[in-house]
């Protein structure tokens, strides 16, 4: 049987999974705390019936079960390599793509899960991808006006190209910065999460 694609929600509960072993409550208030939420939406519901497909999937494990006082017993789960393995993969997949917005923002704050000369590649690579959608966005545009069409038949791409240019313009200030030695990046020691 094959294996569902994971979702943007499964990619950050296993990458939450590669900071320590948890359960969903923990990581329900991490993304929540973390405003991850802002990127996808979160609700316990969708979380933990995530949660339960990852498991079937092999990508995480149970590890423990406790209970603190009168509350519900709470399931703590881990990483496997397949769930690591398969973080990286996706993340690679989405970097380097355009389009599918929800899923480049995930992986986006997940790049530091790769090494930094790949990540590098592959936001050049969705640089260039993008430049060239510019491109036929605006021989499509400049086509248009020139057989007359109406402004306002125009207005969403004129704004598709708007943006699109600005995310070329801010990852032509991004790469470099991740390619410097001195932007701490994945393990590196000057590397430090707060929360």
């Amino acid at each position: 049987m094959k294996d569902a694609a994971l979702t943007p929600l499964g990619v950050m509960v296993l990458a939450l999974l590669r900071e320590g072993d948890m359960h969903p409550y923990e990581m329900a208030r991490l993304l929540r705390q973390r405003r991850d939420d802002r990127i996808i939406t979160v609700t316990n519901g969708t979380l933990y019936h995530t949660v339960a497909r990852l498991n079937s999937q092999g990508l995480i494990e149970e590890v423990g079960v406790d209970r603190e006082g009168n509350r519900p017993e709470r399931t703590t789960y881990t990483l496997t390599p397949q769930g690591s393995s398969a973080v990286a993969e996706w993340v690679r997949t989405e970097l380097g793509a355009s389009g599918r917005t929800t899923q480049f923002r995930v992986a986006l704050a997940e790049a530091h899960n790769l090494d930094r000369d790949e990540v590098v590649a592959l936001l050049t690579a969705r640089r260039d991808r993008l430049r060239g959608e510019l491109d036929v966005l605006r021989d499509g545009l400049e086509g248009a006006a020139s057989r007359g069409v109406p402004e306002q038949y125009l207005l969403e791409v004129d704004r598709h190209r708007v943006l699109q240019q600005a995310e070329v313009d801010w990852l032509d200030s991004l790469i470099p910065r991740i390619a410097s030695p001195g932007f701490a990046w994945g393990s590196d020691p000057d590397c430090s999460l707060a929360e």
